[in-house]
């Protein structure tokens, strides 16, 4: 009633992903407010469009329960899961609990359901209604969220009921992952509805003044509307009044159905609050837990006479607020025999996780025995990846522990679990629990730890380094291995927050004196000695042994048994640490690979640090357009998993295309974003691509300036990518004791690399800094050496640099020549800013620059290009879904586009075009 415009919005809804657009849509509004009655539509409508609807609810009680409320939404469409990529099968059938296995991402779950949804849209439309979803186990709430996000052009609607946050604070964490979700939102009815549904309602006249008073306090909400004449007594209907109540209307209904609870017999009572306690609906184990309570099946007749439940194959409450109104309202005695019988009911093999819950509820104080069982439940639920189910049972059976140890160990291993999770304010309260009881040196010093990584997670804050520092010191003579894992987290954390109370310097003095690895150096091992040996011995003395790590990093087996996963996780430093020995070929490998690991694992949470990092690599080497497509990528999945957005792959990119507005937008939000101060990582790396960008624009007192703050940076100090803008802005601004001094010391890295890439940026400084026939020597020399490498970006912008020193040397036809080939270069590779340059240049001898020829590629948008160019290597639509997290049907539109606008017909076509 009254909800012809929302019954529009999801019937239109429903046409597009019937006809391949598909889409999420969150219904959101208070409890009562009519969600339900509009999946229940959405439900109906589908039906009658040939779709196939699938369903599942959150339950609050269900939430410790890693995956429920997916497998619940998934189990009948597991006969499809043969199709999916052996990865994918093994990742949902782990967190199914199918079968055991290593531990899968949660990501690579989501992109397994989105692919087992998509094989079941191919046989016709599919809706998926998941109704209160704010009470989803964390890790379906994600997965969920993830493939809303994901959605293309399946034939697939997902269709999520959603409560107000406003209605109870123990469901406010769960909503996170659906932010940002199209939403359909539920409002009060209006008036003229709202007196309707009373009037259809209540059959006995009401007087004017009562009526107006349940109007006003029901608010539109419709189920307020039809509960709260239930509960007046009957001189109320003839005019009499009491003084409202203070309650919400959501709190007020709950109430009602308490009140309508308590007036059944005590034996209906207690069956109702079994059915309460057991969020399955399973039926038959209603009825063996009543068995046990000596419960006859007739006692269920009142409660269903009054309106409040159904009992048929499933157990179904008329409202979820029943349930939580009949739990609430129970004693804690009665709470503790309904979950005894439900563990006594329920299958210690099929489902010991649900028995030893129901347990632990179940008794009154300690109970070690109780403890244990959510302990090994605990471990199960880590297994499968449920690693925030695992840290709600490690919670409990801290709770339960009789021991002060055992109460601390459980406490500090739910602190780890819950920080696993993202859940830091839970994973600190555990820490406060495990502070109190007795705890041994191991378990004291990783405590520790975990206090300075909850820090850095949540705000990078200065104190981060030298928390680490110290948690370091002490695991040193009592976990090696983990000791030297932490100096390598703080010589990291002290690179990216760029503290000086704390600084690099005295972190990597402190590291020397970590004990040596307790077997063969294993590449983080050999990375903490390299960056140890570099930063306090000098760049000359380090860069062999770093040189060194990351070869080992590279050699290392990426599959089979001698795989290092644990070796994953410092990839992504290993090749910020190519940068800074100038190895191209060693950077390209590991930013690739650290890609490559994190597509092969599903690990999402770590693929857009990867992307963005890879990203970067690319524009250094001059492919503009593959930054792009990573930079976007990895924003899309940032999005996708709500993690943190990071600026600096875009911005960097943007001052590299001269995109002036842009990235001086970008700049700004980062310096104004109190995450990142000043001489942290995220900070000076928006300062080397002002940098950049100012060179480009030929504003060189605007660069420098730029180039000198972001050399306030530890990382970038070390990486040398900002000395090179600072030498060349220095050069041109008329600063030349800047540019000097900045040459020598990357001359002297150079020496020490000796690879193409150091040397030819060496000479390139050089013939900066230098006059005559030596600075016609040196920019030669960069320009052989910068050839033989990968940095196809630094060759273009030497051979404009050497083209601007021979017009201003009188050479017109030799400057031509040079200013042509870097103009030819920097506008194939979309560097606008210094193509121009180029041009104004050739302008002035005499030459006017060529057009760039448009491509048809040109029409491409930055995934269909990206989508291209995975096709034409001959992969496969699941491929190149699988790794771009989108499912098959979407890259087949994808596809379809791209033929249009190329006006070609096949993927042959599309492998000869030679996309750029």
């Amino acid at each position: 009633m009254g909800r012809r415009a929302e019954r529009e919005t999801v019937e239109k809804f429903l046409s597009l992903a019937r006809s391949g657009r598909s889409g999420s849509l969150v219904v959101r509004g208070e409890a009562g407010i009519g969600k339900t009655a509009v999946l229940e539509h959405a439900r109906q409508a589908a039906l009658a469009s040939a779709f196939r609807v699938e369903s599942s609810v959150g339950v609050e009680s269900e939430t410790h329960f890693a995956f429920a409320g997916l497998h619940q939404l998934c189990a009948p469409l597991l006969d499809r899961a043969g199709a999916l990529p052996e990865p994918q099968q093994a990742a949902l059938g782990v967190a199914f609990g199918l079968h055991d296995g290593a531990t899968p991402d949660r990501f690579l779950v989501g992109l397994a359901t989105l692919n087992l949804m998509a094989e079941a849209a191919e046989e016709g439309p599919l809706l998926c209604l998941v109704d209160d979803a704010h009470w989803l186990d964390e890790a379906s709430a994600q997965v969920l969220a993830f493939v809303a996000r994901r959605v293309g052009a399946e034939r697939l609607a997902l269709v999520f009921g959603l409560r107000d946050a406003a209605d109870g604070d123990a469901a406010d964490g769960d909503r996170a992952p659906f932010a940002g979700l199209p939403e359909l939102r539920l409002d009060g009815l209006r008036a003229p509805d709202a007196r309707a549904l009373l009037r259809a309602a209540v059959r006995i006249p009401l007087d004017e003044g009562v009526r107006e008073r349940i109007l006003a306090e029901a608010g539109g909400n419709p189920l307020a509307l039809l509960e709260l004449p239930r509960h007046m007594r009957s001189g109320q209907f003839a005019g009499g009044f009491e003084v409202p109540g203070a309650l919400s209307v959501p709190r007020r209904i709950e109430e009602s159905f308490g009140r309508r609870s308590a007036s059944l017999p005590p034996e209906t009572q207690l069956l109702l609050l079994v059915a309460a306690s057991e969020p399955t609906g399973d039926a038959a184990m209603l009825w063996r837990a009543a068995a046990h309570l000596g419960l006859a099946r007739q006692v269920a007749t009142p409660a269903e006479v009054a309106g409040l439940l159904e009992i048929g194959v499933r157990v179904r409450f008329r409202h979820p607020l029943v349930r939580s109104a009949v739990y609430q309202a129970a004693t804690p005695p009665d709470r503790r025999r309904a979950h005894a019988a439900l563990a006594e009911a329920t299958d210690p093999r099929a489902d010991p996780d649900r028995r030893a819950w129901h347990r632990a509820q179940a008794v009154l104080g300690a109970d070690e025995e109780a403890a244990e069982g959510l302990e090994r439940s605990a471990g199960r639920a880590r297994a499968r990846g449920g690693v925030a189910a695992a840290a709600a049972f490690l919670q409990r059976a801290a709770e339960l522990s009789p021991e002060p140890a055992a109460r601390a160990r459980r406490a500090l291993e739910g602190a780890h679990a819950k920080y696993e999770a993202g859940a830091t304010g839970a994973a600190l309260e555990l820490l406060a629990l495990a502070d109190a009881g007795p705890l041994d040196a191991l378990p004291r010093a990783r405590r520790d730890l975990l206090r300075a990584q909850i820090a850095f997670y949540q705000n990078r804050g200065s104190e981060v380094p030298g928390m680490l520092l110290d948690a370091a010191r002490t695991l040193t003579p009592l976990d090696p291995a983990l000791a030297r894992e932490t100096y390598l987290h703080a010589l990291d954390a002290a690179l990216v927050t760029g503290d000086p109370t704390c600084g690099v310097l005295e972190v990597a003095e402190a590291a020397r004196a970590a004990p040596a690895p307790p077997g063969p150096a294993q590449p983080p091992d050999l990375l903490l000695d390299g960056l140890v040996q570099t930063l306090t011995r000098g760049y000359e003395a380090g860069a062999p042994g770093l040189r060194h790590a990351l070869e080992a990093f590279r050699d290392r087996p990426l599959t089979g048994p001698e795989r290092d996963r644990h070796s994953d996780r410092w990839l992504r430093l290993a090749g910020r640490n190519a940068v800074a020995i100038f190895d191209d070929e060693l950077l390209h490998t590991l930013a690739s690979r650290t890609v490559q690991v994190a597509r092969e694992t599903g690990a999402l949470t770590a693929l857009p640090d990867a992307l963005r990092f890879l990203s970067i690599t690319s524009v250094l080497m001059g492919e503009l357009a593959r930054a792009d497509e990573l930079a976007t990528e990895a924003t899309a999945i940032t999005r996708a998993t709500g993690g943190v957005q990071l600026r600096h792959a875009h911005i960097i990119l943007g001052a590299w295309r001269g995109a002036q507005a842009e990235t001086t937008a970008l700049n700004a939000s980062t310096e104004h974003d109190v995450a990142h101060p000043e001489g942290g990582t995220e900070a000076s790396l928006a300062q080397y691509a002002m940098a950049v960008l100012h060179n480009g624009l030929g504003s060189y007192s605007a660069a420098h300036e730029a180039a000198a703050r972001a050399l306030r940076s530890d990382e970038l100090s070390l990486s040398s990518l900002a000395h090179t803008e600072l030498i060349e802005s220095a050069a041109r601004a008329g600063r030349p004791e800047h540019a000097a001094e900045a040459t020598e010391l990357l001359c002297a890295r150079a020496g020490a690399s000796g690879t193409p890439w150091a040397l030819g940026m060496a000479a390139r400084s050089r013939g900066l800094t230098s006059m005559g026939a030596r600075a016609e020597d040196q920019y030669r020399e960069a320009i052989e050496q910068l050839g033989g490498s990968r940095m196809g970006g630094y060759l273009a912008r030497t051979h404009l640099v050497y083209g601007e020193w021979l017009r201003r040397e009188g050479r017109r036809r030799d400057a031509r020549e040079q200013l042509r080939t870097a103009h030819e270069l920097l506008t194939d590779m979309g560097a606008t800013a210094f193509a121009a340059r180029a041009a104004r240049e050739l302008r002035a001898t005499g030459e006017h620059p060529r057009a760039r020829t448009t491509r048809p590629t040109d029409e491409l948008t930055t995934q269909e290009l990206h989508v291209a160019r995975l096709v034409a290597t001959g992969a496969t639509s699941r491929e190149v879904g699988a790794q771009l997290f989108l499912s098959p049907r979407t890259i087949e539109a994808h596809l379809r586009n791209i033929f249009r606008k190329l006006g070609i017909t096949s993927r042959r076509e599309l492998r000869e075009l030679h996309l750029p």
